[in-house]
């Protein structure tokens, strides 16, 4: 019996060390939700969920731009109906002034509503959305992906002449005049078909695009879940394990310490 070193309670002081250690592991753990508390735990893991980590963080601010597209598409096309609904009634106004039993005054009220509503189609193409023209003579490139790939978005546009064609320069009440205007306003109307027609296949491309992120999305989440969240069913039973360990090596190094104190049986 020795009494200058006592060898059981180096023995156990270190055991208590390495089991506090882990229990600290696990408190960490559990109250982060997270394996990856420290490098140490998984060092090619925590580069990997870095990474997954960012390119998630990219989808989305690409699944914002493409919503804020999808809200601009959606805008241009609310324009378009409205548009729709003039020049159908600027058509219709054009017919009614080649009336012949309508007197130079009645085809001078049909003109005058024809030009209000000309008026109108041209201010729907001076529109913008958030600054942004709806109506540009050039294609919106849109970030498709968490690489800023981009898309040609096809334009709209209504300051063709084919449309100012029908808005400007037209007279219904002179002779010929609403013969004219219905032929240009005919032309509008067959244009504006393949705008809407347009906007709603930039619309259709948009949203899957916008589905195909979110796929995207939740299968990187799932792939980055594995590699960085606790299972907290295990590591509560590690939890456990490790705290009976604890406790159970706290009282053994109690003892430890105290078997020197025999030593005195000895010499008394």
């Amino acid at each position: 019996m020795v009494i200058n070193t006592n060898t059981s309670a180096q023995f156990t002081a270190q055991a208590l060390g390495e089991a506090s250690s882990k229990l600290a592991k696990s408190l960490a753990r559990l109250s982060s939700g997270s394996k990856l508390t420290s490098p140490e735990d998984d060092a090619a893991g925590v580069g990997v969920s870095m990474r997954l980590d960012a390119q998630i963080h990219r989808i989305n601010a690409a699944t914002n731009n493409i919503g804020n597209a999808v809200s601009y598409t959606q805008t241009q096309d609310g324009f378009l109906q409205k548009a729709q609904t003039a020049l159908d009634r600027m058509s219709e106004l054009a017919v009614m002034a080649q009336d012949v039993t309508k007197t130079t005054a009645d085809k001078g009220l049909y003109d005058k509503e024809y030009q209000t509503l000309g008026q109108y189609v041209d201010d729907i193409s001076t529109k913008d959305f958030n600054g942004v023209s709806l109506f540009a003579s050039a294609d919106k490139n849109v970030t498709l992906d968490s690489d800023a790939k981009t898309w040609a978005m096809t334009k709209v546009d209504l300051s063709t002449t084919t449309y100012s064609d029908a808005t400007r320069g037209n007279d219904l009440a002179v002779t010929g005049g609403a013969a004219t205007a219905l032929t240009k306003v005919k032309a509008a109307i067959d244009q504006l078909s393949q705008d809407r027609g347009t906007v709603g296949a930039n619309l259709a491309r948009l949203n899957m695009t916008n589905d195909q992120l979110g796929v995207q999305k939740t299968n990187l989440t799932t792939a980055n879940s594995r590699i960085k969240d606790v299972d907290v069913a295990t590591e509560s039973t590690e939890y456990a394990r490790n705290n009976i360990l604890v406790q159970s090596a706290t009282a053994m190094l109690t003892q430890a310490n105290q078997q020197p104190q025999a030593a005195l049986r000895l010499l008394g």
